[in-house]
């Protein structure tokens, strides 16, 4: 008899054509991606649970900060556990958890029927952030951020902490973990293949077509690649540009709502991103210009063309 894992749905996961891969494989509400699901918390957590129905899923919109897609959080026995993926490092990664289960645990709290006045102290939850790390920049297997790094003022008092737990992902990292699970291994493969295409001198865009093509043959993720093949391809290659655009943002010291000048220096930025080639959707997105702007300006360029 399965373990019934206790909770409550919080929202409703939206599937997206700009879902990052990692969140199409372990975040939608297909019984493969709960099969999936179920099998990475196990491997994590040395658990042995068997129903993937037992897990409810929780989704929470992203609108602050440049990766605005919806991240993977589910409450298990005492825990709420939400899962991040990142492609670039980000030292801010506590700050956003703390916003993340801020919303988490007021939903609990109001589907609960609880009050925060209540003379009877509110049990929640035990909060459990993982970031799946698989970027470039060399990083160690396990690591913890602290959200007291961030203050302005040294605090190692240790009474206001919030912590993100970083594992990293790329190839030979947390081997004994890809081992317990299956499709996080088949996603680390798949995306090595892209970036060793790339090294080879390949076009993105060929890199994508020839990994794409070679894990519809290896059966890759139980043929999750060869169903959804065109829907991969977009993905893979949203997040190269995304990617790029972040990478070329911080290169150039833009400092997108902190500077003298910001609004000036975005459009500059929107200008060369769109030159580039790069979709109106992710540009908006870095250098938090309304969408509408940007296509404003796309148009300028065209006229001129």
């Amino acid at each position: 008899m399965a373990t019934k894992i206790r909770g409550d749905i919080y929202g409703r996961h939206q599937r997206k054509i700009y879902d990052h891969l990692f969140i199409a494989i372990f975040g939608r509400n297909t019984e493969q991606s709960k099969k999936w699901r179920l099998e990475l918390y196990n491997a994590l957590r040395g658990t042995s649970y068997t129903d993937p129905d037992a897990l409810v899923l929780n989704t929470i919109e992203n609108v602050i900060y440049i990766k605005m897609h919806n991240d993977v959080s589910f409450l298990v026995d005492s825990q709420m556990t939400l899962y991040e993926h990142q492609s670039t490092p980000n030292p801010n990664m506590p700050l956003r958890g703390l916003m993340y289960f801020s919303q988490l645990y007021q939903k609990h709290i109001d589907c609960e029927g609880l009050s925060l006045l209540s003379s009877r102290r509110i049990k929640i939850p035990n909060p459990n952030f993982i970031v799946f790390y698989n970027g470039d920049s060399e990083r160690p297997e396990r690591y913890d951020l602290r959200l007291s790094d961030s203050f302005i003022a040294d605090d190692r008092s240790g009474r206001f902490e919030w912590t993100a737990h970083v594992v990293n992902i790329n190839e030979r990292h947390n081997e004994a973990l890809q081992k317990k699970c299956k499709p996080l291994y088949d996603y680390v493969r798949f995306v090595s293949r892209i970036k060793e295409n790339k090294r080879s001198g390949m076009g993105i865009e060929d890199a994508v077509s020839e990994s794409v093509e070679w894990a519809c043959k290896e059966n890759i993720l139980d043929g999750f690649i060869r169903s959804q093949k065109q829907e991969v391809v977009a993905m893979s290659l949203t997040e190269y540009d995304e990617e790029e655009c972040i990478r070329t943002w911080r290169n150039d010291g833009i400092e997108i709502g902190i500077e003298e000048g910001a609004k000036q220096k975005a459009e500059e930025a929107t200008i060369e991103f769109l030159k580039e080639n790069i979709s109106p959707e992710i540009i908006a997105k870095c250098v938090k210009l309304p969408l509408e702007r940007v296509l404003e300006l796309q148009k300028e360029i065209m006229a001129k063309a």
